[in-house]
């Protein structure tokens, strides 16, 4: 897909995108890079990947580097921001991408650990970095952000609940964020073809996707919702402080 930042147009900006070692969050790198940003590629466990991209990005004339960190660990996030502190003096844009809770084997409120807790312990880790006319950029899924109205399928729910959760903890801090001059917004999209919970949803739930396709009309793939995130991080912000992306017909009538 084309870029849908112009050239040049993030020069000497620095972007930290937690998650970026793969799918939404990789592709969300590549644009904002391509586009002229100091770039920071964030992983929990995918050091190598992580390290092919950044590859990729500077023999292509950009910069970026690698940080790995578990979100839902202080000890991590003190490194990572430390590290981004150290080689890039400041961040301008926070894109918080990372999300999970359908792994296997993880603790039963991990979804609201990583989900929640982690993403508020982020921000307030990241305050120190962001300075006046900076954003963040919150990345949610239309079954998160209209659970309160709208029933999600079950394989779903735990981590529809934790994400709107997250969502709701964070816009309490908007007005901290706004007296430092630092700009909000969430991005909701609908089910988005090819990613990893994609996956696990048609896993558990044989039929899910096509089903949710045929609702909405079409479902975005991974790189053209990484399109909307990156424009999220430059134009200007809704009323609501939310973008939609993809169909919400469904979730807004019911």
């Amino acid at each position: 897909m084309t870029n849908p930042l112009a050239a040049g147009s993030l020069e000497g900006r620095r972007v930290l995108v937690t998650g970026s070692s793969r799918g939404i969050g990789a592709d969300t790198v590549g644009y904002f890079a391509e586009a002229g940003a100091q770039v920071v590629i964030n992983y929990r466990n995918k050091a190598a990947r992580a390290q092919k991209l950044a590859d990729a990005i500077t023999a292509a004339g950009g910069k970026a580097i690698t940080v790995g960190a578990d979100l839902t660990d202080p000890a991590s996030l003190t490194t990572l921001f430390d590290t981004i502190r150290t080689e890039l003096g400041g961040l301008d844009i926070l894109v918080m991408n990372a999300s999970g809770g359908m792994e296997s084997g993880m603790a039963p409120d991990y979804a609201m650990q990583l989900n929640r807790d982690a993403q508020v312990q982020l921000l307030q880790a990241a305050l120190p970095l962001l300075g006046d006319g900076a954003r963040v950029v919150f990345v949610t899924s239309h079954q998160a952000h209209f659970i309160e109205s709208t029933p999600t399928m079950p394989e779903y729910l735990p981590v529809a609940l934790s994400k709107r959760a997250g969502e709701d903890a964070l816009r309490a801090l908007i007005p901290e964020l706004e007296a430092k001059g630092i700009e909000f917004v969430v991005v909701s999209g609908d089910m988005i073809e090819g990613t990893i919970t994609a996956t696990l949803l048609e896993r558990a739930n044989p039929g899910a996707i096509s089903e949710r396709k045929e609702s909405a009309g079409r479902l975005y793939n991974v790189s053209e919702f990484a399109a909307e995130i990156a424009l999220a991080a430059v134009e200007p912000i809704p009323a609501d402080n939310t973008r939609y992306v993809g169909d919400t017909s469904d979730f807004r009538t019911t």
